[in-house]
């Protein structure tokens, strides 16, 4: 993979000057193969959490233009939303380009600005699609302030904007994969996040990306509180949420020493069981969508293992399957409405740079 965005590229961008100088970020989505909940802070800070995830060649964009009319602008190509506030301005959380407000407000822009930005998954996708247009619009705004922050504290940072100051529930592993990029084994401790990079050869991530399919279910139902319902049911003690939160965490270390052994088919089985136990941890993530109906019809067809990506609620599902049985697995799911969709892996995480043409 090639080599990533690490702090320095951050640091150098904004100790320049950059008065006058298009700003621009991009940060990948991600995959998430197991461990997804054990990132919750109700679950890391008493029992320890970890996650293996990998980002992917989908991207939030973000361009940031310096202006002098007193405003600040912030604009969605692909949703076509308009927000426009005074320098100063404490802006309505509307649910209207919330995380972009959220970001200025942190970074502490007191200057006129313009933003674009331009996400490549629809929301609620399952693919960390929010943090990663976050991390974009912290990175660019850094770097236009001339603030020199490391990619812990960027993806720190990028957690209390979304987790603290917008309230939106969610564990931390989307914060710290978009920043940090590339395939990693992300660690939870009371204390702090370590992120783990994975060296894998470059066969093996290869071979791994021939034998996925990644499929948008064409139903995503964000206002399920998902979340919630999973805090709920481990602090309750429901024993399978808690049986099931503690196979993930174990099948995060035991799927990172299947890639690194090139032992694919087995990655594969164990992705399946990373689909039982996220079941397990909590049986309403496909509540209200054909996830279970296009996964079983997935696996009659040929497809070893897979998983819902995200926290459920639709999305895109995630699947293992030899290669000679995918083109009969894609038929049968278009067949159902499925959408499938190309991707590789990505390596750099978060890039900021500078650009002189508009």
């Amino acid at each position: 993979m090639p080599s990533r965005a690490f702090p320095e590229r951050v640091l150098d961008l904004a100790r320049s000057s950059c008065n006058g100088t298009i700003i621009r970020a991009k940060a990948p989505l991600r995959l998430s193969f197991a461990g997804g909940g054990t990132d919750l802070p109700e679950y890391y800070r008493r029992h320890g959490g970890a996650v293996l995830s990998s980002t992917i060649n989908r991207y939030a964009y973000v361009t940031v233009y310096p202006g002098d009319n007193g405003e600040v602008s912030i604009r969605s190509l692909d949703l076509g939303y308009l927000v426009k506030y005074s320098v100063g301005e404490v802006p309505a959380y509307d649910g209207v380009l919330d995380l972009a407000k959220a970001a200025i407000r942190q970074v502490g822009i007191e200057r006129s600005i313009s933003i674009d930005v331009r996400l490549d998954a629809p929301p609620g996708s399952g693919l960390g699609g929010s943090s990663a247009f976050t991390a974009a619009v912290l990175g660019a705004l850094s770097a236009l302030t001339g603030k020199a922050l490391s990619t812990y504290e960027l993806a720190e940072l990028n957690y209390v904007v979304e987790r603290v100051d917008l309230k939106i529930a969610g564990g931390k592993q989307d914060q710290y994969a978009t920043t940090f990029g590339g395939f990693n084994l992300i660690e939870f401790r009371n204390d702090r996040v370590i992120v783990n990079p994975l060296r894998i050869d470059r066969d093996i991530l290869n071979d791994l990306e021939s034998h996925l399919l990644l499929c948008y279910t064409g139903c995503v139902r964000p206002d399920l509180g998902l979340v919630d319902k999973q805090v709920l049911l481990y602090q309750q003690g429901r024993e399978e949420t808690l049986t099931g939160m503690r196979r993930l965490r174990e099948l995060a270390f035991e799927m990172k020493e299947a890639l690194l052994t090139a032992q694919l088919a087995h990655f594969g089985e164990l992705l399946h069981e990373a689909h039982i136990n996220k079941r397990r941890m909590n049986p309403h993530i496909a509540e209200g969508t054909p996830a279970d109906l296009f996964y079983d019809t997935a696996l009659r067809h040929g497809a070893i293992g897979g998983k819902l990506c995200g926290a459920g609620g639709g999305g895109y599902l995630l699947l293992y399957c030899e290669t000679g049985r995918q083109n009969e697995v894609r038929k049968e799911l278009e067949k159902l409405g499925g959408q499938f969709t190309d991707f590789a892996f990505d390596g750099w995480g978060l890039q900021v740079w500078r650009s002189s043409a508009a």
